[in-house]
């Protein structure tokens, strides 16, 4: 069961949204390998405007909580938080792949030296949230108003720079979708609470997106690739960003809408741990599906990726359930006290469960 200071939809919303993550990278990276698309190229390629906008979004939902505590409580929750972990799994994931796997000491190093600069691989979502945190705290400080900072992060998202700083080009994509999450808290959480009361209109708006942003992906001039697909008309910069923000905020409606059903505790439990999940599942991912290509026993694509998904979720969870069993390791999914700078309250916050942020808080 849930904590009663947790909101349900909130984590059935995360719940949804790393399934779609972990999928996307189970689809084109078996795609890479086999040559040849699947059938959860389609599924993820209907995701593709608002897959990580409505991470981003979830993710600032809650920032106004915190966002006028004391510098050093901030940077414990919002930014220290964050880079433990990604400090963390890139070494983990670093160690592994190159170090043990490519036995190549010198790239594990180069690629260790990098990772402070360079957010690596799927981790890149934790490095840019610390990011995110400390540049929102920045404006706040500064008090630049949220009709300056919106405008000009929608336009830097649009206009989608490509520089040889990969934090630069994430920060452009993905900074406006997290500061709409912070400043329209109120309205996405009294949104979903009507909704919520209202299940048939809930169901029938999904329904009408779903068409909707099916059909603008899917229109002509889309190309599905065994990595990566193209857009048709969503393509289009605008269209796109609204295509992201009406898709993220879609998926917290799905959220509130499942989470009334009993059997979604699954999806929501998902949700409220799925940090365990985007750390852990590239390691079972990679494994799970060199093995099935080097066997022989698993070549659809379709087929073949569906199970790298199953894999890829279920193990990060099997691992948490055995390491709080046997009491050891528990430093892989959840901060100890050692790595907060807000020591005095480094125990109550690790543990505390995030409330609901009053109406007025954003």
């Amino acid at each position: 069961m849930s904590s009663p200071n947790r909101m349900p939809w909130v984590d059935t919303a995360k719940g949804l949204s790393i399934i779609l993550v972990v999928m996307m990278y189970s689809a084109y990276n078996t795609g890479e390998y086999t040559g040849s698309v699947g059938f959860l190229h389609y599924v993820i390629g209907f995701a593709t405007p608002f897959r990580m906008p409505e991470f981003f979004l979830i993710s600032g939902l809650f920032l106004s909580q915190v966002i006028d505590r004391p510098w050093r409580r901030y940077v414990d929750r919002r930014v220290v938080h964050y880079l433990y972990f990604y400090v963390l799994w890139a070494i983990i994931s670093i160690g592994l792949k190159i170090g043990i796997f490519s036995r190549d000491p010198a790239g594990m190093l180069h690629d260790l030296a990098m990772a402070v600069v360079q957010p690596y691989g799927v981790l890149w979502f934790i490095y840019m949230l610390a990011v995110f945190g400390v540049v929102i705290r920045l404006l706040r400080e500064l008090r630049v108003p949220h009709w300056i900072v919106i405008p000009l992060a929608a336009a830097l998202q649009m206009w989608a720079p490509k520089p040889d700083s990969y934090a630069i080009e994430q920060f452009a994509a993905y900074f406006v979708f997290f500061y709409l999450g912070f400043v329209l808290a109120p309205l996405i959480f009294r949104l979903v609470e009507w909704t919520q009361a209202r299940p048939v209109i809930a169901l029938a708006s999904l329904l009408a997106w779903t068409l909707v942003n099916g059909l603008l992906v899917y229109s002509p001039g889309y190309a599905m690739q065994p990595v990566g697909m193209q857009m048709g008309l969503a393509a289009w910069p605008p269209l796109h960003l609204a295509l992201a923000i009406a898709g993220a905020v879609a998926l917290c409606v799905a959220g509130g809408f499942l989470s009334k059903f009993a059997s979604m505790e699954w999806l929501r439990w998902l949700g409220e741990h799925s940090l365990v999940v985007y750390v852990a599942f590239t390691i079972p991912m990679s494994i799970f599906r060199g093995v099935m290509l080097a066997s022989g026993l698993l070549t659809d694509t379709g087929l073949l990726s569906l199970a790298v998904l199953l894999v890829s979720v279920i193990s990060p969870v099997v691992l948490y359930f055995i390491v709080k069993r046997i009491g050891f390791g528990t430093f892989l999914f959840e901060r100890p006290a050692w790595a907060h700078v807000d020591r005095p309250n480094a125990a109550k916050a690790s543990s505390k469960p995030i409330p609901r942020p009053a109406p007025e808080a954003a």
